[in-house]
């Protein structure tokens, strides 16, 4: 490819690294391509929970303006953040291998209890503005006071320095990209068995316009096929769920032993008891909408506690 690329990206140390990342991957091809920054709504309106902001895409429709514009040629998204359809002429060209999609409940060191779930003392606060991490996070610790936590990601660390929280929960991926020092907090690994991670996370999406075919093919030299198919699955039920950034859904599909394996939490609102639900299959065709179809069955069934185990048995949790 004989242009050189303009890469669209948030401002944020997490966006420009994810930026960066693509930037050098295509260089390594001997594709160059120069950085724009463009600012969000999600960067401009700090004072609000993500479920107060209007509509969905406010870490992306900007990007996906200047894309469908023209002034850039590609844009970089984590791709959790982006809506489950693509506005008309763009689309996700490429996804790189996804990072571990873990949570870590990052704790100041005085508020550590190894007795309890989590490692956190009793009646702890914790920030996080995610509902589906709120409503997980109560149904294995109801005793928690959950606050609101915006800003990027040493924004937020710095708030729990600042010891405005006890602890925040915070993806994996994020603090390993920015390779970011945590020696002053006890940090406790999540997995994602045990709080379900959102749909796509850990995975970065290259954003494009739908005629660009030269640019297409270009860019499948960072594509992971294999990725795709399981984020298909876990967007697909994000979006037969009507769902965007504020819906409390965690939705994770990995491949083991040949088997697709899709593991769900759904809440109606972040302080509601979640569902959940394990479903496995030999093929990804159909199982996203097995899981909706599951849930529907689910309200049927009389509400029970939900049993907290190190992992998964294979059936629904009311």
């Amino acid at each position: 490819m004989d242009r050189k690329l303009i890469i669209g990206t948030r401002g944020s140390d997490l966006a420009l690294w994810q930026a960066n990342f693509v930037k050098d991957r295509l260089a390594e091809h001997g594709i160059s391509a120069e950085l724009k920054i463009i600012k969000t709504q999600g960067d401009r309106i700090l004072h609000l929970s993500f479920d107060k902001l209007e509509g969905k895409g406010f870490f992306t429709k900007e990007l996906e303006e200047e894309l469908l514009a023209g002034s850039i040629d590609l844009a970089v998204h984590s791709h959790k953040d982006l809506p489950t359809e693509n506005p008309p002429g763009l689309i996700i060209a490429a996804v790189s291998e996804r990072e571990d999609p873990s949570e870590l409940m990052l704790i100041l060191k005085d508020c550590v209890d190894v007795h309890q779930k989590l490692s956190l003392k009793y009646g702890a606060t914790v920030g996080t503005s995610s509902n589906r991490r709120k409503a997980q996070l109560l149904a294995h610790r109801p005793d928690f006071e959950i606050k609101d936590l915006r800003g990027n990601v040493p924004t937020r660390i710095q708030k729990l320095r600042d010891e405005k929280y006890d602890a925040i929960m915070i993806a994996k991926a994020g603090v390993s990209r920015l390779g970011l020092d945590l020696s002053d907090f006890h940090v406790e690994e999540v997995t994602p068995l045990e709080i379900i991670p959102a749909p796509a996370q850990g995975v970065l999406a290259i954003q494009i316009r739908e005629n660009d075919h030269e640019l297409f093919e270009a860019l499948q030299v960072l594509h992971h096929p294999d990725v795709a198919e399981q984020l298909k699955v876990e967007r697909t039920v994000l979006k037969l769920f009507g769902g965007g950034c504020h819906l409390p859904l965690g939705c994770y599909c990995r491949k083991d032993a040949g088997m697709f394996q899709v593991f769900t939490s759904k809440a109606d609102d972040g302080d509601e008891f979640p569902d959940r639900l394990f479903l496995e299959s030999a093929s990804s065709d159909w199982l996203a909408e097995k899981v909706v179809d599951m849930f529907n069955k689910k309200r049927k069934l009389p509400q029970k506690r939900l049993h907290h185990a190190r992992a998964f048995e294979p059936q629904l949790f009311p």
